[in-house]
């Protein structure tokens, strides 16, 4: 193992035969057809069927898996994000829906349901796409044992976004960040791509081409938006596939709301100049590292969300940012101190309590998810966008 992953955990033998086993097909796609994008390289990694890593048959979330996001802590998140979605869901009506992408383990929709439920605020449909096949029989099995009959009823799982038009709510928590991301330098004032190629032994490794027009068009879209050129060796990422994936996800939603919430800065903060490797991580059982040739497969890659990009793709598509504040604010516009009384006086016992006093601790401490969560209203189609007074007082979207 390199010196520098010494501090990360050995993979068992059934792991790193999994690792290999996608290695030997990216070694045998780059020996055929040259050198890869490192876009397409990520996307591999995290979506080959039955290799990538949201696709084959490992824990990914909680404790037992790579990392926590915020669902998995307990409910507060999820009964917090329904305060704000629920009257959305009432305003439109009856034939409302609900499509979360990328369902995790389903504890989200498992919250979310009871509490819409509890609200008597429950959308037509609870729609999840889920592009992994063993993620999303976990999910029902998950959701057929916590809900009743006739709640579990309304869940259905998509293959691809729906076509006809719909009317209700979208919901997206840590998604953008995993999307595949193309990785971008400059040299000689020239924009170049980062690509996976292979050395003289057969490793992988990085190598920069000339970039094509559409990467170069959108590293040249945030230097002029930035009012800067990228020095020379500066290197991050950019999705200039963004526009394209809304319009997919979202184009048929004609009335309703968008809710992302993900890791990542305002464009401005995003490209730093002394940002210089971009914001790419590797994450591998609660480790995070910088290497992601490093056990293909096994890690969970990700880049932080470019949100003034995030907000454009959703312009274009027909939205409007609703709001885009720190999910700390978020989350306590959205009435987390009522959430966490009322949990806090139904818990069983001391550690119950103790548990959810945690809970807020990770989910809104500036060190903890608290400031390096952002979430993001988009709206469209509606009159007036129901959402708590305290969180249209804290919007910060005139930073964008």
């Amino acid at each position: 193992m390199n010196p520098s992953f010494s501090r990360l955990p050995e993979p068992g033998a059934d792991e790193r035969a999994h690792s290999d086993h996608l290695l030997a097909r990216l070694r045998e796609h780059i020996a055929a057809h040259g050198p890869l994008p490192f876009s397409e390289y990520m996307g591999r990694c995290l979506y080959e069927p039955g290799l990538g890593y949201y696709s084959a048959g490992t824990t990914k979330f909680g404790a037992a898996g790579d990392f926590v996001t915020a669902p998995e802590l307990g409910d507060l998140f999820a009964r917090c994000v329904v305060k704000v979605l629920g009257p959305v869901l009432e305003m439109l009506g009856d034939e409302a829906d609900v499509l979360e992408l990328g369902g995790g383990s389903g504890v989200f929709a498992e919250a979310a349901l009871l509490a819409l439920h509890a609200n008597r605020q429950v959308p037509r449909h609870y729609l999840i796409l889920e592009p992994s096949a063993d993620l999303r029989e976990r999910q029902r099995e998950r959701l057929a044992a916590a809900l009743p009959p006739d709640l579990f009823a309304r869940v259905q799982w998509l293959d691809r976004p729906p076509e006809e038009a719909w009317r209700g709510v979208l919901f997206a928590n840590e998604v953008i960040d995993a999307l595949p991301t193309t990785r971008f330098t400059l040299r000689a004032g020239e924009v170049y791509e980062e690509y996976v190629a292979l050395d003289g032994e057969g490793r992988l490794m990085r190598t920069d081409r000339p970039a094509d027009a559409l990467v170069s068009g959108a590293v040249r879209h945030l230097e002029r938006d930035l009012e800067a050129s990228f020095d020379d060796g500066y290197r991050s990422e950019v999705l200039p596939q963004l526009p394209y994936w809304m319009q997919a996800i979202a184009g048929s939603l004609v009335a309703g709301v968008m809710l992302f919430i993900d890791y990542g800065y305002v464009r401005r903060e995003f490209y730093q100049p002394g940002r210089r490797d971009g914001t790419l991580m590797a994450h591998y059982r609660h480790h995070a590292h910088a290497d992601p040739l490093f056990l293909p497969g096994l890690n969970d890659l990700t880049a932080s969300v470019d949100f003034t990009a995030l907000a454009e793709a959703g312009n274009q598509a027909g939205f409007g940012v609703a709001a885009y504040l720190p999910q700390a604010q978020f989350l306590i516009a959205a009435g987390l101190q009522q959430v966490f009384e009322e949990a806090y006086a139904d818990a069983p016992d001391e550690a119950a309590r103790y548990r959810l006093a945690q809970q807020v601790k990770k989910l809104t401490l500036p060190d903890q998810m608290g400031e390096r969560f952002q979430a993001m209203v988009l709206a469209r189609g509606m009159d007036m966008v129901p959402l708590p007074a305290d969180m249209l007082e804290a919007d910060q979207g005139d930073r964008l």
